[in-house]
């Protein structure tokens, strides 16, 4: 009974030393405002940029989490920083780990619901284990480093520290276990919440804006560069010049299409870029000029039902459009929406527009 009380001593002392430790620390840092944060001075640009950016009525602590909801490792880690500190090793850049990648991710969803849901169920919410163990990629394409600038792009180590083995043949494993179902594509990836910009307009200010065709970009939209370890802005990301063959493609001059072509790139040239190479998907056709956004959701990147947008359910001829075989994942796909033309389902001509008929609607960049 001794040993018992004393064990249970123990372990109460323990608990309210952690508290005092976790609540002592909280106080340091200035509680959930993060107003303590900047006493060190390499997180003073970070908070700067928070102050002008679209969250900054978001406190510190509803993404980052506080000393009472951090994990243990996330306390260990704190109390190493707070040790080199005072040793004088400071940092050069302060990076999110991958842990922390993912609890704030997690916490997305607070605020984000909707958009949060769509997007975990949606291609981009795929999981390190679909990403790097699938067969078909890893047979046809060897891994390397550069997956991981679009796949992976939090990932602390490299790709011999995250797949094995490195070759064709297979079988393939993940090293670490944890990273089995977590989010290759976390909200960061197309989101950098401390970028500059006013906090979203209300929902009666953005239907003011779409009624005056004015488009509207979300403040927080930014690609995260892997090599520099910082998001650069949508409006800082360049649209690329396309071809088909010696003709100059026009694509659309919606801005977020900025973010797609990052990862969805066509090969690089010398001076311009041929639609279809690599992994783009510009269209030509009949949909030349459309915006991705015009038929990708935003988060889950739904596409059939955006068909009915633009066509009726059924044409002049009798066809169901959203039945037709329209899929990307082959240029020789009879319909292929992003390169389909009028000779495909025309092939003896296009017929003249009836008298009086109205032409389709133009489709939404929202």
């Amino acid at each position: 009974m001794k040993t018992l009380r004393r064990v249970l001593l123990l372990a109460v002392v323990l608990v309210v030393a952690g508290v005092a430790t976790m609540a002592g620390m909280n106080g340091y840092y200035g509680g959930a405002d993060g107003s303590g944060c900047v006493r060190c001075h390499e997180i003073r640009p970070m908070a700067n940029d928070w102050a002008w950016s679209s969250h900054r009525n978001v406190s510190c602590a509803e993404c980052h989490g506080s000393s009472f909801t951090a994990s243990v490792r996330m306390h260990l880690k704190n109390f190493s920083r707070m040790r080199l500190h005072r040793a004088g090793v400071v940092p050069e850049q302060i990076q999110l780990e991958q842990p922390d990648v993912a609890a704030i991710v997690a916490r997305c969803g607070a605020c984000h619901a909707q958009q949060h849901a769509d997007w975990r169920s949606g291609p981009h919410g795929v999981t390190y284990s679909r990403i790097f163990l699938d067969k078909d990629h890893n047979t046809n394409q060897q891994l390397m480093d550069d997956c991981l600038r679009c796949h992976g792009m939090h990932y602390d180590g490299g790709i011999r520290q995250l797949v094995n083995p490195l070759d064709r043949e297979g079988p393939w494993q993940l090293l670490d276990a944890v990273m089995h179902d977590e989010p290759a594509i976390p909200c960061l990836t197309c989101h950098g919440i401390h970028t500059p910009g006013d906090p979203v307009p209300s929902r009666e200010k953005r239907m003011e804006l779409r009624a005056a065709e004015e488009q509207i970009l979300t403040p927080s939209l930014a690609f995260f560069d892997r090599r520099g370890g910082e998001p650069v802005p949508v409006g800082q990301l360049p649209l690329p010049r396309m071809m088909e063959g010696d003709r100059p493609v026009q694509i659309s001059p919606d801005q977020r299409q900025a973010l797609c072509y990052q990862c969805h790139a066509p090969r690089a040239g010398f001076a311009e870029f041929q639609v279809f190479s690599g992994d783009d998907r510009t269209p030509t056709g009949v949909h030349e000029g459309l915006s991705c956004l015009a038929c990708h959701g935003r988060h889950a990147m739904e596409t059939r039902p955006s068909c009915a947008g633009c066509h009726p359910r059924l044409s002049n001829c009798g066809i169901d459009v959203e039945k037709m075989d329209t899929t990307f994942r082959s240029l020789e796909s009879p319909h292929n929406v992003h390169s389909v033309s009028c000779q495909d389902c025309h092939p003896r001509g296009v017929p003249a527009r009836k008298t009086g008929s109205a032409p389709p609607p133009a489709a939404s960049l929202d």
